[in-house]
């Protein structure tokens, strides 16, 4: 559990005092073997390097996402695919566990940096290693332990495609050729997700009903019969094609083979999980949260605790939400008065501005073109004035990019993915343009600042860039941390006034607040209230006036991830807090630049650990 742990690892430090420490664990024979850097040392980067390794070698799909090297995920990995099943996933999460307990049994070092490093890596490691009691489900790279294998949003069956998609370059023949190998192991792959959901299924583990039938329509998507139709080959074929060194014939026999493996391996490993998920439908759950599930209050508590990063209580967190409701909804009418709209609900009347021409993108490629650019618009202007509010700049990039038509019609709004180590990939924020009523021009002003700056990419943009820390503390998917700072990137530009003479774009972002605090509210109603979808449906598309399809995608989506959706808000009230806390200690001292340097230098962490580097920042400044 994240915040126990971090206490664990202050008090088992005091009681500990120098005595041998344990070797690094390493993942038993099932899963990639770690050898330590140096198995008797009782230093604990010797712990951060095995459980690292264990864990990229477990995952190198993600590997090849960030770019690392073959000397961090110890083994060559750029040719290797995952593999899910039971005896792999309680190797890897075994090794991570023995790696963290381990680590918090060293003394902490004395140095306040090197102190936090390895309380975080403490956590991280126990991130990975998921809930103990719940051997259900997966060890997801962004949300550690995800309680579904198969589902709507993420997962392997949408991961893996998407990782050779946007994250296996090729640029010489040996890519190609790994690109390749890839391909012809998606069907040990896909039967080992396969293994891990008829194993959940016999525990009772399974989701809901509507979230296993748009799981298969992605699974049929990738299991279409016309290879050179498929996305795989098509992507094969267009970064094959970039390649100069590569000549004409050989690059037909390179796309012949890809599409051999596409059309015998790929899509027929595919369409075996999708007759297997089919299969179990008549015992799939109609309930929608995760307490239908065996034990699942507990497993929601976790989640909490862990992506929530919170000790509150489910039924505190509720009232945080309806209280927030209550404040942001009187904020937005008193600007929807003063513009003429007087009539109906907050929400009734945000619905009928969602239909008004003038807010609206044609529905045809330019408009889609158009909804780019004025992204790309709002990205430039930011840039200009973000030096106002933060001192380091990251060195990495960040584009704007559709998200694929294959999984366009369950994916949220907007997302954003990292850029890798090496810079060879910039920091991606992605936008959905399936429903072009579901971008209304005066939300995506708001929904830029959070994707990209200075949100989601400024944040992991500049985490990514402290070279000095831990590999996994760079690149530390903490959900409160990450997402709060989003949603309170928004508030920081509202206060820059990037909304000056722009009322619509603020009632924009007084809506995107709204949606988050909502977000609390039937999160908690779902999982720990037991409230149907449709409840959760109404009463956000009631309150929030978003257009059907997205509220649709965004219930489900918590019905997937329960607890993850709380991270936004709590996170946000959490870096307001530390910042108020800083502002009336320091006074006359206090520089918001230096306060944005102190949060985003360190790296993602907890926020009970984020509190603590603020108090001692707190008494740097006043010296």
């Amino acid at each position: 559990m994240r915040l126990s742990l971090c206490a664990l690892a202050i008090t088992t430090a005091l009681l500990a005092g120098c005595k041998p420490a344990p070797e690094p664990a390493t993942v038993a024979a099932a899963a990639p073997v770690v050898t330590p850097a140096t198995t008797n040392s009782p230093y604990a980067k010797d712990y951060y390097q095995a459980g690292t390794q264990a864990l990229f070698q477990a995952r190198p799909l993600s590997a090849s996402a960030y770019s690392l090297s073959e000397a961090q995920v110890g083994k060559p990995f750029a040719a290797e695919m995952e593999f899910y099943n039971s005896s792999r996933e309680n190797a890897l999460r075994q090794s991570m566990s023995d790696n963290a307990k381990a680590l918090s049994a060293l003394p902490l070092p004395e140095l306040p940096q090197d102190a936090i490093s390895q309380q975080v890596m403490t956590n991280i490691l126990a991130f990975y290693a998921g809930d103990s009691k719940f051997p259900q489900g997966y060890i997801d790279m962004w949300m550690g332990h995800s309680p579904f294998i198969v589902n709507q949003i993420n997962g392997p069956t949408i991961d893996m495609p998407g990782a050779l998609l946007n994250s296996h370059p090729i640029n010489n023949a040996q890519d190609a050729q790994n690109y390749l190998q890839r391909l012809s192991q998606f069907g040990p792959a896909l039967s080992s997700v396969g293994d891990k959901f008829s194993t959940d299924l016999t525990s009772g583990w399974l989701p809901p009903r509507v979230l296993l039938d748009k799981s298969l329509k992605i699974l049929s998507t990738y299991a279409q019969a016309d290879a050179k139709a498929h996305s795989l080959y098509l992507d094969f074929e267009k970064k094959l094609n970039a390649v100069n060194e590569i000549d004409a014939t050989r690059k037909t026999e390179l796309l012949n083979k890809a599409a051999e493996l596409i059309g015998t391996v790929v899509a027929p490993a595919y369409q075996q999980l999708h007759d297997k998920v089919k299969a179990a439908l008549p015992n799939a759950r109609i309930e929608a949260g995760i307490w239908a599930q065996p034990n699942g209050s507990e497993f929601y508590a976790y989640s909490v605790r862990q992506l929530g990063d919170t000790n509150l209580t489910p039924e505190q967190i509720h009232q945080i939400g309806l209280d927030e409701v209550a404040r942001i909804t009187k904020a937005m009418d008193k600007i929807l008065k003063a513009n003429g709209y007087r009539e109906g609900s907050v929400g009734d009347r945000m619905a009928a501005l969602n239909e008004e021409p003038r807010f609206l993108y044609e529905d045809s490629d330019a408009g889609r073109a158009q909804l780019l650019a004025d992204l790309n618009g709002y990205i430039k202007e930011m840039d200009g004035r973000i030096s106002e509010q933060f001192k380091t700049r990251p060195p990495y990039q960040v584009e704007v990019r559709r998200i694929p038509v294959e999984i366009q019609d369950s994916a949220a709004g907007g997302q954003y993915t990292s850029p890798a180590i090496d810079g060879s990939k910039p920091g991606i924020y992605w936008i959905n343009l399936a429903d072009m009523k579901a971008n209304a021009k005066f939300d995506l002003k708001t929904l830029t600042y959070h994707e990209a700056n200075p949100g989601h990419h400024w944040q992991i943009a500049l985490n990514l860039a402290q070279e000095q820390l831990p590999l996994l503390q760079r690149i530390a998917p903490y959900n409160a941390y990450a997402e709060g700072w989003g949603l309170y990137s928004e508030l920081v530009a509202a206060e820059m006034g990037m909304y000056k003479n722009d009322p619509f774009g603020d009632l924009g972002r007084l809506k995107a607040e709204l949606f988050r605090s909502v977000r609390l509210v039937v999160d908690t109603g779902l999982h720990a209230k037991k409230w149907t979808r449709e409840q959760a449906i109404q009463y956000m598309a009631s309150t929030t006036g978003t257009a059907s399809s997205d509220v649709i995608s965004e219930i489900e989506r918590y019905m997937a991830w329960p607890g993850q959706a709380l991270g936004y808000k709590l996170g946000m009230l959490k870096f307001v807090e530390l910042r108020e806390k800083a502002r009336t200690a320091l006074g006359d001292k206090f520089d918001i630049r230096a306060f944005h340097d102190m949060v985003l230098l360190g790296g993602a962490m907890p926020m009970q650990i984020l509190e603590q580097q603020t108090d001692q920042w707190i008494e740097q400044q006043q010296q």
